[in-house]
C-alpha cells in the first residue's frame, strides 16, 4: 500500500507509522495531553468571567432578587413568643408575630401605635365596688383597670398546615397517625396549607399560655402581679403539666382566666390590679402576640417533637414575613407572607425627616422586600469583609474594623473613612435605650450612707472617674455621657444645660465640661479623707471593686479603673470573679463598688427609676436595685410618678427625682452606649428604632444598583491565572520542542 508523506517528511496515514510513533515516544503524547488539559481548564475558567463576581456566595440567578442579605452570630434558642426574651431571637420572631401594639418608627420620644389591634386601648378605672372612676382618680382609689383591645379586621394568619382542611371541612393534619407522618421530616413536607382570620380568642389563648407552668414564660412572675386571676390560673394548670402534650393544650383551651375574656370575635378585655399605666408597653412585646390553638395542637401531636416540628422551630403568625428555612448552623430565611394585611409606611416623622428622605415611602404598602437571608457568621472578620464587598446589605462595626470604617474628628464626632465614603456607605448612629453605670453599695459603711461626708466621697469619685476617656479608649467613642439614669428617647429625659448633673459638670460654651480633679480632691478632704488617706489608719483609703473578668481585654480595663481612683490617692482593690459569684455578692451586699448596666424593657422613666426605688433593694427585697439605694423622698415621688401619664406634672416629678438622685450619687452615672450601623447606598429606611424589633418590613432595596456595584467592587483577579499559563508555557514548550526533534529524527 502506498504511503503518504506529510510536509514534515514523516510517514502519515498508515497503521505502521502510527504504531511506530507511539512506541518510539509515549511521553510526547502524554505531555501534549497535559498541556491541552491545562489550557482547556484555563479557557473554561476564563469563559465565566462575564457572568459576575467569582466570589459571589449566593446562588446564580439571585443577583437581582428583592432579597435582603444579612447575618447572625448566635442561633436562636426559642421562637415561641411565650418563651423568647432575647434580642437575637426577636430578630426573627418580631417579623413573624404581631402583638396588639408597636412603636412608631420615627417619632421620639418613642410612641405606641396600633399593630394587630385597631387602636391603642385606653384603660377604664373602677373602685372596689365595681363603680367607674374618672381618668384622674387617685391611684389609691383604683381597684382595677380594664383594657378593651379591638382586633384589626381582615388580618389573616400565614399559610400553614395547621389550618389545612379537607373536602369535608375537617382539619386535615390533626390526629395524624405514625403512618401518615412517614416521610415527613420538616414542615414543608406537608403538601397542603390553609389560613383563617385573626380573632380575639387567639390573643386570649396566648395570654393563658403565659401562665402555663410547663412553658416557663420569663414574664409569668411579673404578670401574676398585674393580671387578675393570672396567679390562680398558673396554680390550677400545675396538674395539667403532668398530662401528655395534646391533653395540656386542651386543658389550656378549656381553662378560664378571670382577668381576660373574649367580649366578641373582634375584641377582648384584660383586667389589671390597681393602676399600671406601663401595661400598654407590654402589649407591644411578642409575649402578647396572638396564638391560634390549631397551631399549638398541630405541634403537640405524637411524632412531631422527634422531627423537630415544633412551635419553637416553626413560628405561626400574621406578620409580614414567615420563617421558611430554619437551619441555625448555616442560614435562616424569612419570606414575604402572601396573606399579610397590607400595613403602610408611616406618614409622620420628626422635624427634618422628610428632608432627609425618611418619609419617601410614606403611605406605601409594606413589606418592600420579598425575602431576607440571614447567614451564620461566628467571626467578625468574614462578616465585615462580606459587607465591604457588598454581599451583606448592612453591618455593625466590630472593634477590629472600627478604624477601617470610622474616624473621630476633633470635636469627638464620628465620620466615615474615605474608603467607606467612596463606596457610598452610610453611617447611622443612635443612642441605645440603656445605661452602663458604676454603682455604690449604699449599705456599705465606707462608700454608702446618706451623710454629707458620704455624699462628698461619692461626688469626688464621680468627678475623678473620667468616663469620656473610658468611652474613647474602650468603646471607640461609641457612648454618650450619662447625666442621670434616663437615656435620650425616654420620656422625662432633658437635654442641654437643664439636663446636666451639676455636681460633676459645668456648662461652658454650650456643652457640659467635667469639673477638675482639684475640685474632686477638695471634696475628698471635706469628706474626711485628705489626700485620699483614711484618718483611722493613716494609710490610703482602700475600696473594693467587684469585677467580672472573662478575657484578656478586661486586664487593661481594670488597670484603667484603678488609675482613676489613684488620682485621689485611693487604693482600688480589684476583686475579680465569674458572673455567678458576682451576682451572689450583689444579692448579699458584700461588695462596695461595681459596674453594671440596664436595657430598657419599655421607654418609660419608671423602667429606669425603679432601679433606685428602695422597696426594690436587692439585699432586702431581691429586686433590681443593686445599689440598695433607699431615699424616702425619692420613694414617695416614685410612687406618684409611676402611675401618671406623660405631661408637665409628671415631668416636674421626674425633675425632682433626678435632683435627689444626683445629690445622693448612688451611681456614678456612666454612659449611654451608642450604636453605630453601616448600610450600603442601595438599602433604604435603615434608620434605627431602639425599642422596635419588627423593622425588616420598612427596609427597601434597589437590587440593580447592588448588582452593578458588587460587580465593580469584585472584579476577577486574573493575574494568577495568566501567571500560571505563562509558567506552563515556559516549562512545557522546551519539552515539546525536544519531543518534536526526537520525533523528526526517529521518523527520518
Amino acid at each position: 500500500m502506498a504511503a503518504a508523506w506529510d510536509f514534515r517528511g514523516r510517514v502519515a496515514g498508515s497503521a505502521f507509522a502510527g504504531g511506530l510513533v507511539r512506541a518510539a515516544d509515549p511521553t510526547g503524547l502524554s505531555v501534549r495531553r497535559g498541556v491541552l488539559a491545562v489550557l482547556l481548564a484555563l479557557v473554561l475558567l476564563l469563559g465565566g468571567c462575564g457572568k459576575g463576581p467569582w466570589n459571589d456566595p449566593y446562588p446564580e440567578g439571585r443577583a437581582l432578587s428583592n432579597t435582603v442579605y444579612t447575618s447572625f452570630d448566635e442561633r436562636p434558642k426559642h421562637l415561641d413568643p411565650v418563651r423568647s426574651y432575647s434580642a437575637n431571637e426577636y430578630a426573627f420572631l418580631a417579623q413573624v408575630y404581631e402583638p396588639p401594639l408597636q412603636y412608631q418608627l420615627l417619632l421620639r420620644p418613642y410612641q405606641l401605635v396600633p399593630l394587630s389591634a385597631s387602636q391603642v386601648p385606653v384603660p377604664r378605672y373602677f373602685d372596689a365596688a365595681g363603680k367607674p372612676l374618672p381618668d384622674d382618680a387617685p391611684a389609691a382609689q383604683i381597684a382595677y383597670s380594664d383594657y378593651l383591645v379591638q382586633v384589626r379586621p381582615g388580618v389573616r394568619f400565614q399559610p400553614h398546615p395547621a389550618f389545612a382542611r379537607d373536602g369535608s371541612g375537617a382539619l386535615r393534619y390533626h390526629g395524624l397517625t405514625a403512618g401518615e407522618l412517614r416521610g415527613i421530616n420538616r414542615l414543608a413536607d406537608f403538601p397542603y396549607t390553609g389560613t383563617r382570620e385573626l380573632t380575639a380568642a387567639d390573643f386570649v389563648h396566648q395570654i393563658k399560655r403565659l401562665a402555663a407552668p410547663w412553658l416557663q414564660s420569663p414574664i409569668a412572675g411579673v404578670m401574676q402581679e398585674h393580671i387578675v386571676g393570672f396567679k390562680e390560673l398558673g396554680e390550677r394548670l400545675a396538674t395539667a403539666a403532668k398530662l401528655d402534650p395534646i391533653a395540656r393544650v386542651q386543658a389550656l383551651r378549656e381553662a378560664r382566666l378571670d382577668g381576660v375574656e373574649v367580649v366578641d370575635p373582634t375584641s377582648f378585655r384584660i383586667r389589671i390590679n390597681g393602676k399600671y399605666p406601663q401595661f400598654t408597653y407590654w402589649l407591644a412585646m411578642p409575649f402578647f402576640a396572638p396564638m391560634p390553638w390549631e397551631a399549638e395542637l398541630f405541634y403537640a401531636q405524637p411524632g412531631m417533637k422527634e422531627r423537630n416540628i415544633v412551635l419553637d422551630w416553626y413560628p405561626v403568625g400574621t406578620g409580614p414575613f414567615m420563617l421558611t428555612e430554619n437551619n441555625p448552623n448555616l442560614r435562616m430565611v424569612l419570606t414575604r407572607n402572601p396573606n399579610f394585611w397590607g400595613e403602610t409606611f408611616p406618614t409622620q416623622g420628626m422635624p427634618g425627616d422628610a428632608e432627609a428622605g425618611l418619609l419617601a415611602d410614606a403611605g406605601r404598602p409594606m413589606p418592600f422586600v420579598d425575602q431576607a437571608v440571614f447567614s451564620l457568621e461566628k467571626e467578625d472578620i468574614p462578616r465585615w469583609n462580606k459587607f465591604v464587598q457588598g454581599y451583606y446589605d448592612s453591618s455593625g462595626i466590630s472593634s477590629d474594623a472600627f478604624d477601617q470604617a470610622v474616624r473621630i474628628g476633633g470635636d469627638g464626632g464620628p465620620s466615615l473613612t474615605d474608603e467607606m465614603q467612596t463606596k457610598g456607605i452610610e453611617l447611622i448612629t443612635s443612642v441605645e435605650t440603656s445605661i452602663s453605670y458604676l454603682g455604690f453599695n449604699m449599705l456599705d459603711p465606707v462608700v454608702g450612707g446618706y451623710s454629707e461626708p458620704a455624699r462628698l466621697l461619692r461626688r469626688a469619685i464621680s468627678i475623678a472617674v473620667d468616663y469620656e476617656e473610658f468611652i474613647s479608649i474602650f468603646a471607640n467613642g461609641r457612648g454618650l455621657i450619662a447625666q442621670g439614669p434616663l437615656p435620650p428617647g425616654i420620656s422625662g429625659y432633658r437635654d442641654g444645660e437643664g439636663g446636666i448633673n451639676p455636681y460633676v459638670y459645668e456648662w461652658q460654651d454650650g456643652r457640659p465640661v467635667r469639673r477638675g480633679i482639684a475640685e474632686a480632691r477638695a471634696l475628698l478632704e471635706q469628706a474626711g479623707y485628705p489626700g485620699g488617706r483614711d484618718p483611722k489608719t493613716g494609710r490610703a483609703l482602700s475600696i473594693n471593686y467587684e469585677a467580672v473578668a472573662t478575657g484578656p481585654d478586661d486586664k487593661s480595663r481594670l488597670a484603667w479603673m484603678r488609675k482613676q481612683f489613684e488620682k485621689l490617692g485611693i487604693e482600688l482593690v480589684i476583686r475579680s470573679t465569674d458572673y455567678n459569684r458576682f451576682q451572689e455578692k450583689m444579692r448579699n451586699g458584700t461588695g462596695q463598688v461595681y459596674m453594671w448596666g440596664w436595657n430598657a424593657d419599655y421607654p418609660d422613666p419608671e423602667n429606669f427609676f425603679f432601679l433606685l426605688y428602695g422597696p426594690n433593694g436587692k439585699v432586702e427585697h431581691q429586686g433590681e436595685n443593686a445599689s440598695n439605694y433607699d431615699n424616702p423622698e425619692f420613694n414617695r415621688l416614685f410612687d406618684q410618678m409611676k402611675f401618671m401619664e406623660d405631661g408637665p406634672e409628671r415631668q416636674a416629678l421626674v425633675d425632682q427625682m433626678m435632683t435627689i438622685a444626683r445629690r445622693d450619687a448612688p451611681w456614678l452615672w456612666g454612659f449611654y452606649p451608642k450604636a453605630f450601623a453601616l448600610h450600603h447606598q442601595w438599602l433604604f429606611n435603615a434608620n434605627p428604632n431602639k425599642m422596635a424589633n419588627n423593622t425588616l418590613k420598612y427596609r427597601r432595596l434597589d437590587p440593580a444598583v447592588r448588582e452593578r456595584l458588587r460587580t465593580e467592587w469584585n472584579p476577577p483577579v486574573l493575574w494568577p491565572l495568566w501567571a500560571t499559563l505563562g509558567i506552563v508555557l515556559v516549562l512545557v514548550l522546551p519539552a515539546l520542542w525536544m519531543v518534536r526533534r526526537r520525533e523528526r529524527s526517529t521518523a527520518l
